[in-house]
């Protein structure tokens, strides 16, 4: 069995490290961030320095295509994507998708250094221990995060396996659309990715970086420009939806809009209610975070978190930052991976840039993968 396989391949950022080669170096791929609320796309030309975005754009996927990371409807998930990608008129072809859920498990583990070579012969002996799962129905990477100093004998490898059946439903959906895909990365390394893009010289700063999508909340704790700790929970931005919409008596529509802010409650008093079950979901989400936190801390107190940024549809409710902040008692921001980006505002909405931002990261992460590794 091949140990690297080209449909999943990993890449863990280096900070303080990242080099962006000139105008000549290889094309990157288009990067489609899958989710399950809606399908993002996002693609960037390099620079000599930073990017610049050539499109973006989303569109709503049906309810129920797909279940913790997985296709449950193809044929739905292929609906979505053939008509944004016309829309978008990208003549690009080859594209980085990232996965997540129960199907994929990402491990830190600390192996004797030895050459890629000896790991790529050791990985699968050692894999078989953390991996819940016939070794035989998994792709394997690994990245080798070379934290041995001069006399250590030992260096951490961050380990990755996803379900050959994921990965394989996503590989069949996107050649049947005509397109290649050349990148297969975990979620929360595709924002990682774009996080290091937009603030490359971040090196000893540790980062709580934490993605609320419709389904699910990603924790990710990046300590000394790699990440120490990654935990997906099962609550996300649709809960909010669902919870308003049966407190107040609203469609899923117009919950969703009372949640992002576009509409006020018809009422005082529903709004009050309003302001209630937000509060109680919000808390949490920041005692999830606060949990992580805890236990990155419990092996970590010399390299505390220094503070949090989010991203993710969620992002937007307003006042959630000032919220976590509060709660959590660590600066947080919202994320906005366009900040260092160059763009024509004559071909892409300025105004739409911004408030597509806090969504896009895993999508602009996987933009700046190369189509070669």
């Amino acid at each position: 069995m091949a140990l690297t396989l080209p449909k999943i391949k990993i890449s863990l950022p280096s900070f303080g490290r990242l080099t962006l080669p000139g105008r000549g170096g290889p094309p990157l791929a288009l990067g489609l961030d899958i989710g399950s609320h809606a399908v993002k796309v996002c693609e960037l030309h390099r620079l000599t320095r930073g990017y610049r975005l050539l499109t973006l754009g989303s569109s709503l996927m049906p309810p129920d295509a797909t279940e913790d990371g997985a296709l449950t409807d193809a044929e739905a998930v292929a609906g979505v994507i053939s008509p944004l990608l016309a829309n978008l008129k990208s003549k690009n072809r080859k594209v980085a998708i990232s996965v997540s859920g129960y199907s994929v498990i990402v491990k830190k583990i600390n192996l004797q250094v030895m050459s890629t070579e000896e790991l790529e012969k050791h990985i699968v002996e050692e894999a078989e221990q953390y991996i819940p799962f016939d070794i035989d129905d998994v792709y394997l990477d690994f990245h080798d995060l070379q934290t041995n100093r001069e006399g250590d004998e030992n260096t951490d490898v961050m380990l990755v396996a996803a379900k050959k059946e994921l990965v394989d439903g996503y590989l069949d959906l996107l050649e049947g659309l005509g397109l290649q895909t050349v990148v297969v990365d975990v979620d929360a390394f595709a924002l990682e990715n774009a996080f290091a893009a937009g603030e490359p010289r971040v090196t000893t700063e540790n980062v709580a970086l934490v993605d609320i999508g419709a389904g699910k909340m990603n924790i990710n704790l990046l300590s000394g420009g790699s990440s120490a700790l990654t935990r997906d929970v099962t609550l996300g931005g649709r809960d909010l939806t669902i919870q308003l919409q049966n407190a107040l008596g609203l469609s899923f529509d117009e919950a969703e809009d009372l949640k992002t802010g576009k509409t006020p409650a018809p009422t005082e008093e529903l709004q009050q209610k309003a302001v209630g079950v937000v509060q109680d979901t919000c808390r949490q989400w920041s005692e999830e975070i606060k949990r992580a936190i805890a236990f990155y801390m419990s092996t970590n107190e010399e390299h505390p978190i220094s503070r949090i940024v989010i991203s993710g549809g969620s992002a937007r409710i307003t006042g959630l930052a000032d919220y976590l902040a509060h709660q959590c008692e660590l600066p947080c921001s919202v994320f906005n991976p366009f900040a260092r980006t160059e763009y024509d505002p004559l071909k892409i909405d300025p105004k739409y840039l911004q408030a597509a931002a806090p969504e896009m990261g895993q999508a602009f992460g996987l933009a700046t993968r190369s189509v070669e590794f």
